[in-house]
């Protein structure tokens, strides 16, 4: 019998989308047509694959309006926040084509008498991506267009929150005339997607999602030997010095607490602030949350949406409970939105002080509307409890002065340290964390030779 995978939707709690899920005849036939394909797929020209790419952007780009509400009805963010997929989406796919050109030149070492030499970088075979729901296009974007550029086939098996995000992929390199079997996208339910990366004709694995997917992953490809990225969770701090913009500093990174329902892996979690500042931007951050509209995502006043579903919420509305106990407060009244109840995925922002790293809410990955505040004597300080942590995805440093700023980075166990921003992807920068947050990279052209494998020419020339 077949089993039916359902998405229920975190805006009214009903089945949004069914869809069965792939039998071990489906992946069988999948990974034969994307070994088939990729060989065919490697020995197109690199302007030619990227031509066809460049399509299925185009194709994709040109569905929006019809794109970003389904992203509403799957996870819950905002309709005026949706949008904002499309258009990174479209940033970063651009940007992967128009750095693939360099970043896929071969290597030249330099002239050797008699000889030619050279590296190339070659695509790795079959990819095979898994990506999350809480930016369904955004993460999966950054492996799927750059493994397809350097010559990969690609398998992608997507969120059970976000099915329709794998179709719409495929929909625009169809539209594009990718060839058949190049991209394809499978459902499937965790223990087949455990055996599609232990499969030997997967070459590499893309994994997004949490620590412990991250540790199945690593199980699973062990037995098949595919190299695994890795971009798993986050617990990202921000310190205020005593120098930074107060206005700037609470805006962004209230912000950056509470954006997508604060479902972000580098989103800010706990934020330590210079004893002369803390009280005022306290305050700030407090007024701030307390003017979010919570409601339904379809409404075009709702600035906070549900989280992705009731359980999710209640988990932090324990971790929040637990830090109280334990001697938090609570400095937002959940009571004043009145869309926030227990049993529900939509849930109240929360600002909590008098928290410290004794709390699983200053430690362990908080998915969702809830930062904590602690006032530090300096840098010393707070550089200590940035790096008090599992993770280390990214951090952020608010001060007027960028040479502190970056000493205090150099210092930092992250993938990346903002200074005055937060929670942003750049695609010319490296996108990689340490510790728990994972292995790996995505993204600027470094992101391409997690798709590759050097192979060196050493020719003797004939005389």
């Amino acid at each position: 019998m077949t089993e039916i995978q359902k998405t229920i939707s975190p805006v009214d709690g009903r089945t949004y989308v069914e869809r069965p899920l792939a039998d071990a005849a489906a992946i069988e036939a999948a990974l034969t047509r994307a070994a088939r394909a990729q060989h065919d797929w490697a020995q197109r020209p690199l302007a030619e694959r990227t031509a066809l790419v460049g399509a299925a952007v185009d194709a994709f780009v040109a569905r929006g309006a019809e794109i970003a509400p389904e992203i509403s009805w799957q996870m819950g963010r905002p309709a005026r926040h949706a949008p904002g997929e499309i258009r990174g989406f479209e940033e970063r796919a651009r940007y992967m084509l128009s750095v693939a050109p360099d970043a896929l030149a071969p290597i030249d070492p330099g002239p050797k008498p008699g000889f030619r030499r050279h590296i190339k970088r070659v695509p790795l075979g079959v990819v095979a991506v898994v990506a999350p729901w809480n930016y369904p296009y955004l993460t999966a974007v950054n492996a799927v267009v750059p493994a397809l550029i350097a010559g990969n086939a690609v398998v992608l098996k997507h969120s059970h929150q976000t099915p329709l995000c794998a179709e719409r992929f495929a929909e625009a390199f169809t539209a594009a005339g990718l060839p058949a079997g190049v991209f394809q996208y499978l459902h499937l339910s965790h223990a087949d997607t455990s055996r599609l990366m232990a499969d030997a004709r997967v070459a590499n694995v893309c994994f997004t999602g949490s620590v412990a997917g991250g540790r199945a992953v690593v199980a699973a490809t062990g037995r098949g030997f595919a190299t695994a990225g890795l971009e798993l969770g986050g617990k990202d701090p921000a310190y205020v010095r005593a120098d930074a913009d107060l206005a700037q500093a609470i805006d962004t990174l209230t912000d950056g607490a509470f954006f997508n329902a604060g479902q972000s892996c580098c989103g800010i979690k706990r934020i330590y602030v210079a004893a002369s500042l803390y009280r005022a931007f306290v305050d700030g951050v407090v007024d701030l949350a307390g003017r979010y509209v919570l409601g339904s995502p379809l409404d075009a006043e709702t600035t906070l949406g549900p989280v992705v579903r009731a359980s999710a919420a209640d988990a932090v509305r324990t971790q929040v409970a637990d830090a109280v106990a334990r001697g938090a407060r609570q400095l937002v009244d959940e009571r004043r939105f009145a869309a926030s109840r227990p049993g529900t995925a939509y849930l109240a922002p929360q600002v909590l002080v008098d928290v410290d790293h004794s709390m699983p809410l200053m430690r362990e990955e908080t998915f969702g509307p809830a930062v904590g505040i602690m006032p530090v004597a300096g840098d010393e300080e707070a550089i200590t409890l940035m790096n008090d942590s599992d993770f280390g995805l990214t951090a952020a440093v608010f001060s007027k002065d960028a040479g502190a700023a970056e000493s205090i980075a150099d210092r930092l166990d992250t993938g990346t340290v903002f200074l005055n921003r937060c929670d942003y992807l750049d695609p010319a920068l490296a996108w990689t964390g340490v510790k728990h947050s994972g292995r790996g990279c995505t993204l600027s052209r470094v992101g391409f030779e997690q798709l590759t494998r050097p192979k060196s020419y050493h020719f003797r020339m004939p005389t």
